[in-house]
């Protein structure tokens, strides 16, 4: 009895000795994985980085930019956004004249040049305008195409309607791709717009305004929203109400017709003969 019971203990303690080895033998495989893994990490190129302004909470349309507005924080250099702030001075060169924000920002999103206005300028359309371009407000109605579906920074196709001398009404294509900057006066793009607005204004050169102008006062000026990914170009054409209805013109024939006059009395009679050539 006394010899089976050693038996066991001598099992157990064997067994026991095993799993302590393996035990060592894991944990050492394991932190020499761990070393392997740090040691190409420090071989590893580090990623560059250049610092960035972001916004420290969400900033809404209208809401002036603070210095506690913003902190800076790295960024991958080859991933920065284009107008991106590096230093707060040159965000805020007079913290008496703050920036706009123009759209919506969320925390720690970068500060982009579109995003905000020029120190101490107003959010207004003047602040929404890229250089050299000029802002035109037309009138809109239900019937202009554009009921309660066009947004601020939403492009669209300019149609003109109206009276083009011998061939009657018709409309033509003007202008493509106007980008809006406000509807009613309102050039916040977060704001929900709700049913038709009365005026929509549109950022354009200043040639392209005269155009709109003169298209305003002799006809009827309507909108065709375009697509968000859309960068197809569309030649100028112009419809006419035979095109409309899908008629052709047909050259019209003139039948000759040769007549004698006769007076009889005080009665002059018209007598038709046929035509000699």
């Amino acid at each position: 009895m006394r010899v089976a019971q050693i038996a066991v203990l001598a099992a157990g303690v064997g067994l026991a000795g095993f799993g302590v080895y393996m035990a060592q033998t894991y944990v050492a495989q394991t932190e020499q994985a761990m070393a392997s893994a740090r040691a190409q990490s420090d071989a590893r190129p580090a990623m560059p980085t250049v610092e960035l302004l972001v916004a420290t909470r969400p900033l809404r349309y209208g809401e002036p930019i603070r210095a506690e507005d913003v902190r800076s924080v790295p960024w991958p250099e080859t991933a920065r956004p284009e107008g991106a702030f590096v230093a707060i001075e040159e965000l805020l060169p007079n913290p008496q004249r703050p920036r706009i924000a123009l759209r919506a920002m969320e925390a720690m999103e970068p500060i982009l040049a579109v995003k905000v206005s020029e120190p101490g300028q107003p959010a207004g359309i003047a602040a929404q305008l890229a250089p050299g371009m000029r802002a035109f407000t037309m009138r809109v109605d239900a019937g202009s195409g554009i009921s309660g579906n066009l947004r601020p920074s939403d492009l669209v196709d300019v149609y003109w309607t109206g009276r083009a001398g011998d061939q009657g009404e018709v409309t033509r294509l003007i202008v493509s791709g106007l980008r809006t900057i406000a509807l009613d006066d309102i050039a916040d793009q977060d704001r929900n717009i709700t049913g038709t607005p009365r005026t929509v204004t549109i950022e354009a050169a200043p040639e392209v305004v005269a155009t709109l102008a003169q298209g305003q006062a002799t006809g009827r000026l309507s909108l065709s929203v375009v697509g968000l990914d859309d960068s197809t170009s569309v030649a100028t054409f112009q419809i006419d109400h035979s095109q409309l209805l899908g008629i052709e013109a047909q050259a019209q024939t003139v039948t000759e017709r040769c007549t004698v006059r006769t007076r009889r009395g005080g009665e002059v009679v018209e007598t038709e003969i046929p035509c000699t050539n």
